[in-house]
């Protein structure tokens, strides 16, 4: 009998493969099948993306005249709609889950002790053990952040009334997606972030994100000190350059990343926040214990999580595999996907275009807002080492991108590739443009 803690897209993954391969595997979880990703995450994320893009839409067509009104939102409906969605679609992962043969335990909290598992209080023998039980928000250690109208992703259901006046905590790409969907809802926005705001962003979409971003007052290299306020927040509390100010909030949302979720994991080495330490093949440091998904640290991706549990559930089949994949995409989404894979760029030659009008951006070319497409080549073999593709469709041209990048594809493979058109992605121009720029370097 093979144990998976935590029933999120990394542990749900690994079951299904072990099941499939007709192991008895027991799958433990506390909550909703889905984990973070369903409940608190990605879903709800896109869930309010979706509204917020529609609102913006509309009140591009009525600056220009081809609509006479904006909607309101009615923003407790969108919270009990999207409720409903969710635990639609954690019925139908259950269903799937079980029937590749996976039992799962639901309400109990899955704990590790060395190799001993326990469903609760309940001991289980086991041949091995996968460990995802995920991650949850970092809560930084600042002074009334634990007042009534503090809200982090995993609490948000519970905020009743759209704010007036919204601080969010934080500066990387959770604070930046909370941050469009609540100004295009109508709240006053303000991002407090402690150092660069997406200082880990490529330039160009970072300075396109700022554009993005438009009406949100955005405080960077800021310190928060403490929220105040009696029985509602009405202040923020922060410090920048050596000087205190006080900003007007009515509500705060806290978006300052993830930390592992590992308290219940004991036994094995963990690091620094709490991740679960383990090798290229996913084992920890207990023989025939595994690890995957969040539990194991950055970069906190249901698509690595999801790969992780595979490369868990293949070794404990004996299979042998290793976790190499060098080229990851991720995305912002903010008013077009703001997707990206640049994993190193030192060295790389680089070529930045605006994205071309079609789906999606055909109405935004009078504010010039078409996204971009930038590619990073090796100057000398147009090797291909890293994308920015921002646009209605960017998330799914990055992954094919990565894709590609990961089986060492150049600029010059590109030089007979067939479009679809009308399309908003210019990285397969830009990329045949490339390849002709470098050849005429060389003299080709």
């Amino acid at each position: 009998m093979i144990v998976i803690l935590g029933g999120g897209p990394a542990g749900r993954i690994a079951s299904i493969r072990l099941a499939s391969s007709g192991k008895e595997v027991w799958l433990i979880e506390r909550g909703d099948i889905g984990g973070q990703c369903l409940h608190c995450g990605c879903m709800p994320v896109c869930a309010l993306n979706d509204v917020a893009r529609f609102v913006h839409s509309a009140r591009t067509f009525h600056n220009l005249g081809i609509i006479n009104t904006v909607p309101d939102i009615n923003f407790s409906t969108i919270f009990s709609e999207m409720h409903a969605i969710q635990e639609k679609i954690a019925s139908v992962l259950d269903t799937e889950t079980r029937s590749a043969g996976v039992n799962i335990i639901y309400g109990k909290t899955g704990r590790l002790e060395g190799k001993k598992v326990f469903a609760g209080d309940e001991p289980m023998d086991t041949e091995a053990v996968i460990a995802a039980t995920g991650s949850r928000p970092n809560i930084p250690d600042i002074k009334g952040i634990d007042r009534k109208g503090v809200y982090t992703p995993h609490t948000l259901f519970g905020m009743r009334e759209l704010p007036k006046k919204l601080a969010i905590i934080g500066g990387s790409v959770m604070a930046a997606e909370f941050a469009y969907i609540f100004s295009m809802f109508g709240s006053e926005v303000t991002i407090i972030s402690r150092s660069t705001f997406l200082k880990h962003t490529d330039k160009h979409l970072r300075a396109l994100a700022i554009r993005e971003l438009d009406g949100v007052e955005i405080s960077e290299n800021t310190s928060v000190q403490s929220i105040s306020g009696g029985s509602h927040i009405n202040s923020v509390l922060v410090s920048a350059e050596g000087k205190n100010e006080s900003i007007d909030a009515d509500t705060v949302l806290v978006a300052a990343g993830l930390v592992p979720r590992s308290e219940m994991l004991n036994g094995v080495k963990k690091g620094s926040v709490g991740e679960i330490i383990v090798d290229c093949r996913m084992q920890t440091s207990v023989p025939e214990v595994f690890a995957c998904g969040d539990v194991t640290g950055p970069p906190y991706l249901t698509p690595v999580a999801r790969y992780q549990g595979i490369i868990a559930a293949d070794n404990i089949l004996g299979k042998n595999r290793t976790m190499d994949i060098k080229y990851i995409p991720q995305s912002i989404n903010l008013a077009h996907e703001l997707a990206f894979c640049t994993p190193e760029t030192e060295g790389a030659a680089s070529l930045a275009i605006p994205g071309p009008a079609g789906p999606g951006t055909f109405w935004s070319v009078p504010s010039g807002d078409t996204g971009l497409a930038k590619v990073m080549v090796e100057p000398d073999s147009g090797a291909l080492l890293g994308i920015c593709a921002a646009g209605p469709g960017g998330g799914l041209i990055a992954g094919y991108m990565a894709f590609l990048m990961n089986r060492h594809f150049s600029a010059h493979d590109f030089e007979e590739f067939i479009e679809v058109h009308p399309s908003t992605d210019g990285i397969y121009g830009l990329l045949k443009y490339t390849s002709d720029t470098l050849k005429k370097r060389r003299g080709n």
